[in-house]
């Protein structure tokens, strides 16, 4: 009997499973890093990828706009590396009056002056000014074109009145683009809400009854209309340069890419792949994944990340059990509308086609995961909350087992995911 210890919230859970049932651990695979973050920060800067040197591609008295992630995603370090990006406009001739930061809030929310300290560290904040994207302001967007998948091209003002527009962020898996990172700085971060819903919106396919899009997923670019879509955006904008980090286990600056904003985000996206892109040679009856403890389970909404992972390892009908406490429950209203409210996958697909979001999406998503595959959430969460959804809700991993194996048989090939948020299996 093979004993594997898994986090849970703060906690840390034990299940067994029969030696011969095992397939295998599923992991990220940790790349050797023998550089401290500084060395890969000015690595990555000075040798830039399909680009000159940041130095060398501006001149005094241009004004540039720095596009930095918001606070969502402090998680990539953005003030670490920041100040590395500025000196090295300052070397090119660019005075810390003539530069810009743009946080890239997309549809979320604005922040305080506290966030914005933590997203550029108190030395920075004080240097430069820093200003939030609101994609609902009209008066400050501008409308470039529209793109051949209909998307109306509305970025922000402010960032195209400078003479260079850089991207930074960070690059993750993604349920929708295949990939963060890169042109996703554009849109969604500082395009219009209207950009922004139409783009997302392709995540379903285009008739009614069809559900998700198969290419819209984590890992994949191939026929992927957002991803395509993005791209496309981004041309409009023509950004200048690009740094993008990839983050270790221990949650620090593993690697970093710069320069060509396509280029680069390729060679970025290949590390990830390396990194976090697991190989298997079948799809199990079960899998067991937990999210990494908390925050990665704090809520339902970052729930789905494991969920969309943690899918791709098992067969159609199969058992997904996912451990999530979700001690702050949905996250947000509309993933507990889109669950609760709702009966049937139908409705909630007629519902999101009229008006979408990306928190609709992902209330829906769950839902449509739990039509084709048996799924088992232990958690917090109370069963009535899920049950219109179609969802088991348990408060242990014995239990989750026991209903399973009375289901289904005690004979079930297993995968287990110690970081289900993180690690993408590839058949």
């Amino acid at each position: 009997m093979e004993k594997i210890k898994l986090k849970y919230g703060q906690e840390k859970v034990k299940i067994s499973i029969p030696e011969n049932n095992l397939l295998g651990i599923l992991e990220s695979n940790e790349c050797d890093e023998n550089e401290t973050e500084e060395e890969i920060i000015l690595k990555a800067l000075e040798n830039p990828i399909a680009s000159a040197r940041l130095r060398d591609l501006v001149n005094s008295n241009e004004r540039v706009c720095i596009v930095v992630s918001d606070i969502t995603r402090a998680w990539q370090k953005m003030n670490r590396y920041l100040s590395y990006i500025v000196n090295e406009l300052n070397n090119g001739g660019v005075k810390d009056e003539d530069i810009l930061f743009i946080s890239s809030t997309g549809s979320h929310r604005k922040q305080t002056e506290k966030e914005h300290r933590m997203l550029l560290g108190d030395k920075l904040y004080e240097r430069v000014e820093i200003i939030d994207h609101d994609c609902n302001d009209k008066d400050n967007l501008i409308h470039l074109g529209t793109t051949s998948f209909k998307t109306p091209v509305e970025i922000n003002k402010k960032a195209l009145e400078c003479d260079h527009i850089i991207l930074t962020g960070a690059i993750v898996f993604h349920l929708l683009v295949g990939w963060g990172g890169g042109k996703k700085s554009i849109l969604p971060g500082i395009s219009s809400y209207e950009s922004i819903m139409k783009n997302h919106s392709m995540s379903l396919n285009s008739n009614i009854g069809e559900g998700s899009n198969p290419n819209t997923r984590c890992g994949n670019i191939t026929n992927n209309p957002i991803h395509e879509d993005m791209l496309e955006a981004a041309s409009f904008v023509r950004p200048t340069f690009m740094f993008n980090v990839i983050m270790n286990s221990k949650g620090n600056i593993g690697h970093a890419v710069a320069g060509n904003y396509i280029k680069a985000h390729e060679a970025g996206c290949e590390i990830v792949d390396k990194k976090d892109g697991v190989k298997i040679k079948q799809k199990a009856d079960m899998v067991i994944a937990t999210a990494g403890g908390y925050p990665k389970d704090i809520n339902l909404y970052q729930t789905s990340k494991t969920l969309i992972n943690a899918k791709e390892a098992v067969k159609e009908g199969g058992t997904i059990i996912i451990l999530s406490q979700c001690s702050e429950g949905f996250g947000n209203k509309p993933i507990e509308n889109m669950i609760r409210n709702y009966e049937t996958v139908l409705e909630r697909e007629k519902a999101i086609r009229d008006d979408y979001s990306i928190a609709k999406y992902i209330g829906y998503f769950i839902s449509e995961v739990a039509d084709k595959y048996n799924l088992i959430l232990v958690s917090d969460l109370e069963q009535e909350l899920m049950k219109n959804a179609n969802v088991k809700v348990v408060k242990s991993v014995d239990e989750a087992l026991d209903i399973t194996y009375k289901e289904k048989g005690n004979n079930l090939k297993t995968y287990i995911m110690t970081q289900g948020a993180n690690t993408l299996p590839r058949l």
